[in-house]
């Protein structure tokens, strides 16, 4: 984007805060051959990983092959391996002994590739920085899903290795499929062709029920803390950023596209309901105003309650007319331009009325086949931008201050301090009081922190 900010800490800087030599392992400029089968790993095996899986098989060329998986639940490994196995037959070539479970089962499902091979890391994106680090040591590419940081202290670590990842030639897709979708391409190129006039207003919808994790109970018997939390991502600030981060990332990243800006601060509102014995962090109504450099205004109104009207959608006003960047789900966008701010289906200035294809696709394909032409990829900096401005919008309704870009990347609330380190019985990074709930953010009353 034409904003450019610096984000990324010095390479020095990572060496001393990860205290790892691997960031700094010399490693090969490596690439897959033309014709040379690509192995994969998967770790984190809930549905976006699957999902992945089946979308990296989607793409015509070459073959891929699935030969290693990774999960802390047993459950989840073993029900997404059945499904991809019934799916892709003997394109799933992963044995008992290349079934891993447990917090270091990363490592071991990456020691089955070789350098070249593709990580596919699916895991709740507070693991992120600590895979990411293993597969640059090991020299792979890498596809990981979205958000790909929860906070400053993890937005700079992955700053920090995307620019060792991009040293070392390695190709890094990141899941914000939406820059994949051939629609929403055409609607920025005629935005930067002045179709629209100057962008003056964007606005996103999210809006619908209680999805995935987003609400949990009391902590159940026969589960640690730390498997609870991690298996419950959407409920908790640390693991998965909550629902804001989760759920919210996709709109805001394609306003800020068409934007073709970040924006320098913002102000919020949001707050809790009626939810009986709901322990997780999440506010259910959030009322973001995102702020860019010229003052341009970015409106996100996101909610997850139930019986209430549903909304799915972004768009963006300009000097001459209302742009639907992508309504009623991710896809088909159905994008296009209207003549003035009312949605007149008599007064289309443009639209995008060819086939789209799948963006969930099309981001596999364009990452398989930067690897087998050995191109620069790396969208791990695009990704961190896009998960530190969406951190940014979820630290100012929780704490109920306007929060700048640099304050977001700046706060030392470590959410997560020494991940690499845990496993399935390591007390959480979050403790719940002496009446079973959790922290929750509390506006006005506990300053730059949000718990």
């Amino acid at each position: 984007m034409s904003d450019k900010r610096a984000g990324a800490i010095s390479r020095r800087q990572f060496i001393h805060q990860t205290g790892s030599a691997m960031a700094v392992m010399a490693a090969p400029h490596v690439h897959a051959a033309q014709n040379e089968t690509i192995r994969l790993a998967l770790i984190g095996c809930g549905g976006r990983g699957s999902g992945a899986v089946g979308d990296a098989f989607s793409v015509q060329g070459p073959p891929v092959k699935l030969v290693a998986m990774a999960d802390v639940f047993a459950d989840r490994l073993n029900g997404s391996y059945n499904q991809l196995k019934d799916r892709l037959g003997d394109g799933v070539d992963v044995p008992p002994e290349r079934r891993f479970i447990g917090y270091d089962a990363y490592a071991r499902a990456m020691a089955c590739l070789k350098p070249g091979d593709v990580a596919i890391m699916a895991t709740p994106p507070a693991f992120r920085w600590v895979h990411f680090r293993e597969a640059i040591a090991r020299g792979l590419n890498v596809f990981m899903e979205k958000p790909v940081s929860v906070d400053g202290p993890t937005s700079k670590r992955m700053f920090a290795l995307g620019e060792e990842s991009v040293a070392r030639g390695l190709k890094v897709g990141v899941g914000l499929m939406c820059r994949h979708c051939v629609a929403r391409k055409a609607l920025f190129e005629q935005v930067k062709a002045g179709a629209l006039g100057e962008i003056v207003l964007l606005r996103c919808y999210r809006m619908h029920d209680q999805i995935g994790y987003f609400a949990s109970g009391p902590k159940p018997a026969g589960i640690s803390e730390m498997l609870y939390q991690t298996q419950r991502f959407h409920s908790f600030l640390w693991s998965g950023g909550g629902a804001f981060s989760d759920f919210y990332i996709h709109h805001i990243d394609e306003c800020c596209w068409m934007k073709d800006s970040w924006p320098v601060q913002a102000h919020a509102l949001g707050g809790r309901h009626y939810r009986g014995d709901s322990v997780d962090q999440n506010f259910d109504v959030y009322s973001v105003e995102y702020t860019f450099g010229d003052g341009t205004k970015l409106f996100l109104e996101g909610r997850c309650m139930r019986g209430c009207q549903n909304a799915f959608a972004s768009y963006a006003h300009g000097t001459k007319g209302l742009a639907i960047i992508s309504e009623n789900g991710h896809a088909p966008a159905r994008s296009r331009i209207f003549k003035s701010h009312l949605r007149d289906n008599n007064a289309v200035a443009w639209q995008y009325d060819q086939r789209e294809p799948s963006p969930y696709q099309l981001e596999w394909a364009d990452l398989l086949d930067a690897i087998r032409k050995n191109k620069p990829y790396n969208e791990v900096k695009r990704g961190v931008e896009a998960s530190l401005v969406t951190v940014m919008g979820r630290m100012a309704a929780h704490t109920g201050q306007t929060i700048t870009y640099e304050q977001a990347l700046n706060c030392d609330h470590d959410m997560a301090p020494d991940l690499d380190k845990l496993n399935a019985e390591s007390p959480a990074p979050l403790q719940a009081g002496p009446d079973g709930k959790y922290p929750v953010p509390e506006p006005g009353r506990k300053g730059t922190r949000e718990y």
